[in-house]
């Protein structure tokens, strides 16, 4: 289940989590509700090539559209859009036609499923757009004009928000025209329903919204409903998921059943169930559809009523209300039109006048080229015909190959190619590379323009433009084929700076010849029967196994419309349509890319697309145009050139650029005079570059793999610190440590004695720095011995001989010698921070067998398991400080051995678990140099606390000047508290039990 709050970014930190989650993940992921984390998730290009269907109560946006591996149980963003153009278009004797709305867009506050509806309806390829004149609105200022004004562009106001919105809005324009229509999705919100008296200033709003929810009667009035429908969502999603196992299970034959039913590529697909938010009816696509109701507020009765329910699946109007009394004059829905009697009248008044005169001029004019008109008319109608006649090549799908040899099959995937128009996969045709491209679905026909234009598309062949071979036909769809080149696009040529570096590949004579390849295609383009591109920009310029740009996505503009983005001319932002000087201004958009490897329309101090957009359609003042940054300080003669060509390609006169012809003369001239100016051949240039770009591979080469030698050591490094030498070369391997039983070991411990009472007068780093120097040093001492230091936790240090390598009888002598050294060593040691104050440890040593093993996935820990360890931390805790305790069976191993270990035996001793049993003392090695420090005398374990309390009082009070210094020393975690001048101590926990050797009996137990 994926959570997250909010959808802020397009980057979406839940996004990693799910890289890693979703392998494990069973059958279906719920969520994410983000439209930018859910791009992410089924993407086919992007994403993470899920293995498993989502379902997303959410991810509204038009990117999430046509994803196979997506279920999205509320409506999206497209639906919306197509029911508010189906409810423009209704016409009948209480609404007329509109043609043209204004929507509004809020510029701060807005939720995440308004941004993308409002998103829909500005989209300039999505379906309203492209169907309907529209003007947006962004911000109340624009908002509060449009509203005010006599001579606005239409009557209908459509946005997204809620009642408050609307009470805003009525606030900000006091007054506005009787007959403006505002058209407020709100779809989540059950309201309408629950409290159906309207307000006033709701009486001139059509609401859409969704039908009654099944919740909404159980619902707490004052509760977030917008919440609610999430909630319903997910939780109908769990229903959705298991209505269509059941099926599965079902569908299989009974003695094959099984709850492991795997799913289809689009299992959600064409399913219809009831769920907490209603009757549920998914699309193909797995998109919900639903039945938008359109509410009015009644003249009469001042309630909400319904005008009209929408049905998206079938895109038709399933109910209309038969006399609704609405609040507009005469009882009907104004047009969309305004009405303004005064300004009308007196702008018909002036035409009339200026084409009395016209007309008189025109009739003259008209009458002596009719007959040339008819002629060309006759020609161009035979033209039309013949290329009707004709037919573009059809292939069949089986001659369509896969382009990779070992892939048995072409499966078309929609995988939408990033900055593409298209769907498109690989694959091979005629021993060549291609590209398929959706051009329609199986379903539909090509009109007779779409006919013709396939046909000229079919005639085009340059060497700097893509191939067209013709059209193919699937069960999923009907393909263009296109010529594929295999270096991918321009863009993807600049961004990769290791492959193509500026210093030998890409130098600025490289890229004036690519500049060079564009403008001949364009030039090309130009003079033939298609003469305009309309879709210009640097990801479709594409680059061949020879270094050749091609230009594709040209034609076709009746199958696809072209969209704005940054490479779209300020013209063309303002009004729709294509020319070849947009085309020009597109160009100059992808040179400076070129020049300067870039993104695109590269900017320092501006980085958001739609602001950029913004900007040029809409220029400050006419003498500072908003345009990418050229930087011609320090620029060569050469550069220069190519930058005023940039300058002058994007002006903002249309006329005042150049065309193609004069760009390819001008980038001819430059080119040629690299050459001439030059003292070497062609040849000889083309084998200098070669001959670098060889040099730079090589240093690459050599560059990455020290680079990947030193990782690799410094890993193995770090490895062979956490973890034995056998055990990570195991891991290396094979990827897993297998779990070994050792027949015996030895194993050490040892802790601080007073520790508690060090950390009560230590501040938290000092206790650190303490710990780290002793660590160091006991580490230093293990270096000369066969050990393996196993982990230390706070003052606890555990030591382990005899694995993961087996050594005979040496585990107990290198233990007992390492536990002499560093006996020996405490005896010289001195707290930095506490100077004279003794460091006392207690050691416990025993033998044993043992397991080992690695535990867990996640930071691995070679751990010991088995009773050996057990009582060896119970010989360390039942020790005295400053002594080696060591049990029988290590003493035992010890005198099987040549070396002579000095001990003595301390008696019976109790082990919590294993009873009373015979331990010793070990003090030394016969002819050994250890200087051993004195074990401290005490009559028990609280005494020597008070001892060790009374010295770093005693210490402290010399050094810092007093009792108040060493209350401020003290740390809130310890137990023990200061009572009084007498130094006297009392411990709230229970006191910690301690074995001591008295005389009269051997085994006392205090």
């Amino acid at each position: 289940l994926y959570n997250r709050q909010g959808c802020g970014s397009s980057t979406c930190e839940g996004v990693a989590i799910l890289k890693k989650l979703h392998v494990e993940v069973g059958c279906v992921m719920l969520g994410p509700s983000c439209t930018f984390a859910t791009f992410q998730l089924v993407d086919e290009e992007i994403g993470l090539s899920l293995s498993i269907p989502v379902i997303s109560a959410g991810s509204f946006g038009l990117s999430c559209d046509y994803k196979p591996k997506l279920t999205r149980i509320l409506p999206p963003a497209r639906k919306v859009s197509d029911s508010l153009v189906y409810f423009l278009n209704e016409k009948n004797m209480f609404k007329p036609l509109w043609e043209k709305a204004y929507v509004y867009k809020k510029s701060n506050n807005v939720t995440e499923d308004c941004f993308w509806y409002n998103n829909a309806l500005e989209a300039p390829s999505a379906h309203f757009a492209s169907s309907k004149k529209r003007e947006m609105l962004r911000g109340e200022e624009e908002l509060k004009k449009a509203l005010t004004s006599k001579y606005r562009f239409s009557n209908i106001f459509i946005l997204c928000g809620s009642v408050d919105d609307i009470v805003s809005i009525k606030g900000l324009a006091k007054q506005f025209h009787e007959d403006t229509i505002f058209i407020l999705i709100d779809l989540y919100n059950p309201e309408y329903y629950i409290n159906t008296t309207s307000l006033a200033a709701m009486r001139d709003v059509l609401v859409v919204t969704l039908p009654p929810r099944n919740y909404v009667n159980e619902s707490n009035s004052t509760f977030n409903n917008t919440i609610n429908d999430y909630v319903a969502g997910y939780h109908d999603s769990a229903l959705l998921f298991g209505e269509v196992l059941r099926r599965r299970m079902l569908s299989q034959q009974p003695d094959k059943a099984s709850v492991h039913v795997p799913l289809s590529d689009t299992p959600f697909g064409n399913i219809s169930f009831e769920g907490m938010a209603g009757k549920y009816v998914l699309d193909e696509y797995g998109d919900r559809d639903v039945n938008f109701t359109f509410i009015y507020t009644s003249a009469q009765t001042s309630k909400y009523e319904t005008l009209s329910v929408f049905d998206t699946s079938q895109n038709i109007t399933i109910m209309w209300h038969d006399s609704p009394t609405l609040p507009w004059k005469g009882g009907q829905l104004p047009g969309d039109e305004p009405e303004n009697t005064e300004g009308n009248s007196c702008r018909m008044l002036q035409i009339m006048l200026k084409n009395v005169t016209a007309i008189q001029c025109e009739f003259i004019i008209e009458m002596g080229v009719f007959h040339k008109t008819l002629s060309a008319n006759s020609v161009r109608q035979n033209r039309k015909e013949r290329l009707m006649q004709m037919k573009w090549s059809h292939i069949e799908p089986h001659l369509i190959g896969p382009l990779d040899e070992k892939e048995v099959s072409l499966k078309i995937d929609e995988d939408k190619r990033k900055d593409s128009t298209f769907f498109s996969h690989r694959g091979r045709y005629d021993k060549k590379p291609v590209v398929l491209k959706e051009l329609k679905h199986p379903d539909e026909d090509f009109t007779e323009e779409q006919k013709i234009e396939l046909n000229t598309l079919l005639r085009i062949d340059y060497y700097n433009l893509t191939k067209f071979y013709g059209t193919v036909k699937f069960e999923y769809g009907v393909f263009g084929v296109f010529e594929l080149c295999q270096r991918g696009s321009l863009r993807y040529i600049l961004n990769d700076r290791i492959s193509y570096p500026d210093e030998t590949f890409m130098d600025m004579e490289f890229k004036i010849s690519v500049m060079y390849d564009i403008a001949k295609g364009m030039s090309y383009l130009h003079t033939s029967n298609i003469p305009v591109h309309g879709r210009l920009k640097s990801t479709n310029c594409e680059v061949d196994n020879r270094m050749v740009v091609k230009i594709t996505d040209f034609g076709c503009h009746t199958i696809l419309k072209p969209a704005k983005d940054l490479w779209t001319a300020p013209e063309h932002l303002r009004k729709d349509g294509i020319s070849q000087k947009g085309d020009v201004y597109s160009y100059a958009i992808i040179a400076h890319e070129i020049v300067t490897r870039k993104p695109p329309f590269y900017t320092q101090y501006c980085s958001d697309s739609a602001e950029k957009m913004y900007r040029v359609q809409y220029p400050r003042n006419n003498n500072n145009y908003f345009r990418p940054e050229l930087n011609f300080e320090g620029a060569s003669d050469r550069e220069t050139e190519v930058y005023m060509l940039i300058k002058n390609c994007w002006d903002e006169d249309p006329e005042r650029r150049p065309d193609f012809k004069k760009i390819e003369l001008t980038l001819g001239k430059i080119f040629s005079n690299l050459h001439n100016q030059a003292t070497e051949t062609y040849m000889d240039n083309l084998i200098r570059r070669l001959q670098m770009y060889s040099r730079t591979l090589e240093n690459l080469v050599e560059e990455r793999t020290a680079l990947y030698k030193a990782e690799r050591d410094r890993a193995d490094h770090l490895n062979f610190m956490l973890l034995p030498g056998p055990v990570v070369r195991s891991l290396k391997e094979t990827g897993r440590v297998e779990p070994e039983l050792f027949e015996e070991v030895t194993i050490y411990f040892s802790d601080i004695v007073g520790f508690t009472t060090l950390c009560h007068y230590s501040t938290p780093m000092e206790v650190v720095d303490m710990l780290n120097n002793i660590y160091k040093n006991f580490d230093s001492i293990l270096d000369h011995h066969d050990v393996y230091k196993v982990e230390t936790i706070g003052d606890a240090y555990m030591v382990a001989s005899g694995l993961p390598n087996r050594n005979g009888d040496r585990h107990a002598v290198d233990i007992a010698h390492m536990a002499l050294d560093i006996l020996s060593f405490v005896g010289t040691f001195e707290l930095q921070h506490l100077p004279g104050i003794p460091l006392w440890i207690r050691i416990g040593v025993h033998s044993g067998p043992c397991a080992a093993g690695v535990v867990g996935n996640k930071m691995p820990r070679y751990c010991l398991f088995g009773d050996t360890v057990n009582t060896a931390s119970r010989m360390e805790s039942t020790g005295l400080p400053l002594r080696i305790h060591v049990s029988q069976s290590t003493i035992k191993i010890l005198q099987r051995t040549p070396c002579k270990f000095e001990f003595e035996q301390r008696g019976e001793t109790y082990l919590k678990g294993k009873g009373k049993e015979m331990t010793y003392w070990l003090i030394g090695v016969t002819g050994g140099n250890y200087n051993l420090p004195t074990p401290p005398t005490a009559e028990n374990f609280q005494r020597l606390q008070q001892d060790l309390a009374d010295m770093i009082i005693s210490s402290l009070e010399k050094r810092e000047g007093g009792k108040e210094t060493i209350e401020k020393r003290k740390t809130l975690s310890t137990r023990i508290r200061w009572k009084d001048r007498n130094n006297s101590f009392q411990k709230e926990s229970p006191p910690e039990y301690f074995h001591l050797a008295v005389t009269e009996n051997p085994s006392t137990y205090l």
